[in-house]
């Protein structure tokens, strides 16, 4: 079933003066659901490096391919942390395709996925989806929330995504320890799907971008691959390991035109088991 969101006031402070991740990256995907200071911000960011739209779009696609993956391994519970704008498919599409019982617990902390919300609450009839606003900075909330422990099942393993959100944490607030108490509060055999952008190829662009939007008052840290596998420590990587997205379990087939080369993407992304 899916969860039945409380009424949601018209007064919501969307905090339009200023650019928000969810909706910058809803902008870069081709959507409409962002305000004037998302598209600045995003401009900006292109100008920078052009290649700027990118990194989402892979982003995109390495998580549908990893949900894929976790429900084919027998993963039917997903925590998705900085799930953004609906873009359908969504988490709960993919893994319900595959197992209709699938359940899923989103999080955001942008009020405008929060007006969003009820697109991500069309769950299959034998399965669940829920919405928790929180940001991923505050664990305790997140693990303690009723919200989750209606929704999954902690004693069964988890698919724990982080999917292009770390890099909007800055060094400041620890984002290993944020994945190292999400994960302890998850059993053995939970899964973590974790992507994040890097300079290792094009660090001057990607440094000039980060810039734009610091000073838009937006953290953005872009990291190197050592430090991205660090997020791992302690689990065990799946093949074919951390990855440039578009090398992580490509689908098969005749792409209509060639996958962009790794300085396009500019995104690590991999998928490990908690032992």
């Amino acid at each position: 079933m899916a969860e039945q969101l409380p009424n949601i006031e018209t007064r919501i402070d969307l905090r339009t003066d200023r650019p928000h991740p969810a909706r910058v990256y809803d902008y870069l995907l081709g959507g409409k659901d962002n305000f004037a200071a998302d598209r600045e911000a995003a401009q900006r960011g292109l100008r920078a490096n052009p290649d700027s739209r990118i990194p989402p779009r892979e982003n995109r696609l390495f998580l549908r391919r990893a949900v894929r993956f976790l429900a084919e391994q027998g993963i039917d519970q997903f925590l998705d942390i900085g799930t953004g704008i609906p873009s359908a498919p969504n988490v709960h599409h993919v893994a319900q395709e595959i197992n209709p019982r699938s359940r899923v617990v989103y999080v955001d902390n942008d009020p405008i996925v929060l007006v969003h919300a009820r697109a991500l609450l069309t769950s299959h009839p034998e399965g669940r989806t829920d919405y928790l606003g929180a940001d991923l900075r505050d664990v305790d909330r997140i693990l303690d929330s009723a919200v989750l422990g209606r929704a999954l099942d902690l004693s069964r393993p988890v698919g724990l995504l982080l999917i292009a959100v770390l890099h909007f944490i800055g060094d400041e607030d620890d984002p290993g320890a944020i994945v190292r108490r999400l994960l302890a509060g998850l059993p053995p055999g939970s899964h973590l799907a974790l992507s994040h952008l890097t300079g290792d190829f094009r660090p001057e662009a990607w440094e000039q971008v980060a810039e734009v939007y610091r000073r838009q008052g937006v953290t953005m840290k872009v990291r190197s691959r050592s430090e991205i596998a660090g997020f791992f420590t302690g689990l065990k990587l799946v093949e074919p390991g951390l990855q440039v997205l578009p090398a992580w379990r490509p689908d098969l087939g005749d792409p209509t035109e060639p996958p962009p080369d790794d300085g396009q993407v500019s995104v690590y992304g991999g998928v490990a088991r908690k032992q």
